[in-house]
């Protein structure tokens, strides 16, 4: 730790290795059974993390929501609806967590493959389970703070909200209000989205090369972050621009094969492994 100090970050350099050595790993030579077998590892490693995103448009029709007929409405089907509720909720966190772990066993089994230039699964798997396990517990742990941290929010929002859409129209006095709160919600976002990504990006490397835990690998990458804040700076700027990058290709190969692309990405595994050079890189 004490030379941690003197050690220089690059975020530009790296991007040559990187393309040199995704074009070793996957087309030299290029073998399709290695690239699938990568590509499930990169699957397990993104799993559930993905996904569409929908909506819908409601008229105005009849005039306002009855608010009170819905919640006598509510209040007179408790019986049923909070035991569905809870179960609901009961299978909605066990299918998340049992994903989130299944997702921290893929990122050391993904980073292996990529690391050491070799298509295997079982090995990984079992040889890095005690640094997936304490990421799996670093991850609910941060996933419990930041539920502290939102659900003030969505009350609050909710509070906001309401009397606005009970009188159908703009009350000026909550122009304060929902300021503050955006600011308070994007903040929130943006700190939390910055410890995932350092968390991906940094510790989960640092927990692979030197076989530790999650928090001791942290406080290893937080003292680089100290002392080279600038280029950490730089490095989420850059991030930022190479996604927009990336997705201005991708949307370019969904338009240039009408979509084809677009609807092969989307489907499970195959959609990973389609996107394999882009994940390797």
């Amino acid at each position: 730790m004490n030379g941690t100090s003197a050690i220089q970050v690059s975020v530009i350099e790296p991007v040559g290795k990187a393309l040199e050595k995704t074009k070793q790993i996957l087309f030299s030579p290029f073998e399709w059974s290695k690239w699938f077998t990568i590509g499930f590892c990169a699957w397990l490693a993104f799993l559930g993390e993905g996904g569409g995103s929908g909506g819908s448009n409601g008229g105005r029709h009849g005039g306002s929501p009855d608010f009170g007929h819905i919640r006598h409405s509510i209040e007179s089907n408790l019986y049923w609806i909070i035991p569905v509720g809870i179960v609901v909720g009961f299978i909605v966190i066990a299918i998340c967590l049992v994903l989130l772990w299944l997702r921290s066993r893929g990122k050391f089994m993904f980073l292996y493959c990529v690391a050491k230039n070799k298509a295997t699964v079982v090995y990984p798997w079992t040889e890095y389970a005690r640094e997936a396990n304490s990421l799996f517990l670093f991850k609910i742990v941060l996933w419990l703070i930041s539920m502290v941290c939102i659900i003030p929010l969505v009350v609050g929002w909710i509070v906001v909200i309401i009397p606005i859409a009970r009188a159908e129209r703009f009350l000026p006095a909550m122009i304060g209000i929902i300021a503050v709160l955006t600011l308070i919600t994007l903040l929130v976002a943006i700190v939390f989205s910055i410890i995932l990504k350092f968390t991906e990006d940094f510790v989960v490397p640092v927990m692979f090369i030197h076989r530790i835990r999650c928090m001791d690998a942290w406080k290893r990458v937080w003292e680089l972050v100290k002392n080279n804040s600038g280029r950490f700076v730089l490095f989420i700027l850059f991030a930022i621009v190479l996604s927009l990058a990336i997705g201005t290709i991708l949307v370019a190969a969904a338009i240039a094969t009408c979509c084809c692309a677009c609807c092969l990405m989307m489907l499970p595994y195959l959609g990973t492994v389609l996107l394999l050079p882009i994940l390797v890189f």
